[in-house]
């Protein structure tokens, strides 16, 4: 039967195509046969009326329907490919690394603002399971180190020659993958090799050649087929478990009873290693260093598992936490109170005149500190006692300097024009000095240029200072001027009692005379008579004149100067009060005294 194309017959290209159209051949160079007869043979061929035919066409001269029929299959294929095996997911991981990495610098925005929402839980598991694990290692820690099994395993490790740890390690393990290592397949050489810490190492390259000695000679004498490979060999605690690859096998060297979930890890491993370095190991020539990127697979392998408590007891960590929180708060407490008793002994140094503190710190323990001290400031060591700070611990470096501190200037005053008692300083914000109270007049004389040589005191004020020889004048004065002598009636004799007197005014005249002729000023006593209101007033003034004559003459006998003495006849005029009875006429025949100073012509 002849076989006819749907359309009249092209030039045909190289390839045997007609310009990518489909087309059929007459095998016997026939000529086509009518339309109809052309339908039919297509609908007893295909099964399809024309209309379909039709659609059929238009399906395969279309570009864009294969790829539109492959989106709708394609979610599907992955879904069913990722139930098999983890192949597909290892070969998008490049792909979906570099989307990541051009998202990233496009915007980084993006990923932040999608991870955000489960940072915050993810970081608390995160938290939680490390504190959780740290708990189990240290409760685990001080349960080897204080338990009786602890001492027996020292005894051991003792004994051996071995560490601590390694016993413990040796008896609380369960598993541990110690050494992995990655074999070329055909060439039989090293391409990896990892090993766990603290564990022996011997010649990486000669244990390889000895396992694929060993698996040579195992396939070869007991005629085993090349995927039936040696897949274990024990020697003693150590287990070798041996993965083979198209390309590679994959060792490794166990010591303890590995679990076989551990065998499936070994497989991944090898499986991912052959998705991603195939080819390098297909073209593998001697070169390894391209291989250094398995070593995550490989690290995935080397597991280790240990004994572990049937329930979380953390018995051993919280007592140790407890003696760590109490001993904490112990130290912290003084610590603390310590650095209390410190600042309050720098405030009290900076607090006080003629200190200046430039440098603080603590070492070891002890206070280091360094500052300027006046000499007249007070003494540092002093105000230690004061804060209970240990004398100890506490090292000062102080250099002398002169403060222009005023409370300093005031004591400087103090020891160098030493007043007396009766006088007091006082030095203001601009260094001038004021002095107040009384002084002998020699002490003020002497001073009023004695404070030029007090550094930091730039004036001197003395109007508030005295001299203390007026005080004594004004004291034997009010003395003198409050003694009143009495007489008897119409006499110039003194009643009894009233000579006693006489004393005590001569000695109080002769000091102020002394006190005066010192401050150069000059004395004026006025002696006074008096009489009482019975006499007629020139009678009075005459009796009260008589009596003022006796007692100048009485102190001039006794060695007071004529020319200070003056009488003065007042008769009844000026009564010492009103005569209202016997005993107010009594008062008032008297004789008082007024006394008078003025500066000297000197």
């Amino acid at each position: 039967m002849n076989d006819y194309s749907p359309k009249p017959r092209q030039k045909a290209d190289a390839d045997g195509t007609s310009n990518g159209q489909i087309y059929r051949t007459n095998s016997l160079n026939q000529e086509p046969k009518s339309s109809d007869e052309l339908a039919t043979l297509r609908s007893l061929l295909l099964g399809l009326e024309p209309h379909q035919l039709k659609k059929l066409y238009e399906r395969l001269d279309n570009p864009q329907v294969l790829p539109e029929d492959i989106s709708r299959l394609l979610p599907e294929a992955v879904i069913l490919r990722s139930k098999q095996d983890q192949q597909l997911a290892e070969s998008m991981v490049t792909t979906v690394e570099t989307a990541i990495q051009t998202s990233i610098k496009q915007d980084e925005n993006v990923l932040s603002e999608a991870f955000f929402p489960i940072i915050g839980t993810a970081t608390r598991k995160a938290v939680a399971s490390f504190i959780d694990q740290m708990m189990q290692s240290l409760n685990q820690t001080l349960e080897h180190s204080l338990s009786l099994e602890s001492f027996q395993w020292r005894l051991e490790a003792k004994r051996t020659g071995k560490s601590f740890a390694e016993i413990v390690l040796l008896r609380t393990l369960v598993y541990r993958v110690e050494q992995i290592f990655l074999i070329h397949k055909q060439t039989g050489l090293l391409l990896q090799h990892l090993v766990a810490k603290q564990v022996p190492i011997q010649d990486p390259d000669l244990v390889a050649a000895m396992l694929t000695a060993i698996r040579d000679f195992v396939q070869d004498s007991f005629s085993v087929k090349q995927q039936n490979g040696l897949q274990s060999l024990q020697f003693g605690e150590l287990t070798i478990w041996i993965e083979e690859g198209t390309q590679a096998v994959l060792a490794g060297i166990i010591r303890g009873n590995p679990p076989q979930q551990l065998r499936l890890v070994f497989q991944a491993a090898i499986e991912k290693i052959h998705l991603k370095l195939g080819q390098e190991m297909h073209e593998f020539t001697g070169e390894i260093e391209v291989f250094q990127t398995s070593q995550p697979y490989l690290e995935e392998c080397l597991t280790i598992q240990s004994k572990s408590a049937s329930s979380k007891n953390y018995r051993y960590a919280w007592t140790f936490l407890s003696i760590v929180a109490i001993a904490s708060s112990i130290w912290g407490f003084f610590a603390i109170r310590e650095h209390l008793r410190w600042q309050n002994y720098l405030q009290k140094l900076s607090s006080q005149p003629g200190i200046v503190v430039i440098n603080t710190k603590n070492h070891n323990g002890k206070h280091f500190i360094i500052g300027m001290r006046d000499p007249l400031a007070i003494d540092p060591n002093t105000l230690i006692s004061q804060t209970d700070l240990n004398p100890q611990t506490v090292i000062s470096n102080w250099q002398s300097y002169l403060s222009l501190d005023p409370q300093i200037l005031t004591k400087r005053a103090e020891k160098l024009l030493q007043p007396p008692k009766t006088v007091s300083f006082k030095v203001d914000s601009n260094g001038i000095l004021q002095a107040s109270g009384y002084a002998p007049h020699q002490w003020i004389t002497e001073k009023k240029q004695a404070w030029r040589y007090i550094p930091g005191i730039t004036q001197f004020q003395d109007k508030n200072l005295l001299a203390s020889e007026l005080k004594e004048i004004d004291l034997y004065q009010q003395q003198i001027e409050t003694t009143s002598l009495l007489f008897f009636e119409d006499t110039t004799d003194l009643t009894a009692g009233e000579v006693d007197k006489l004393k005590d005014l001569i000695s109080a005249i002769q000091k102020l005379t002394k006190v005066t002729e010192r401050l150069n000023k000059n004395m004026q006593i006025q002696i006074r008579g008096h009489t009482d209101t019975s006499g007629s007033e020139q009678y009075n003034i005459s009796l009260s004149q008589a009596r003022a004559q006796k007692i100048l003459n009485y102190l001039q006998q006794h060695g007071i100067s004529l020319s200070k003495l003056q009488i003065v006849a007042v008769g009844a005029s000026i009564p010492l009060k009103p005569e209202t009875n016997t005993e107010a006429k009594k008062l008032n025949r008297r004789v008082s005294f007024t006394i008078s100073i003025s500066n000297g012509n000197n």
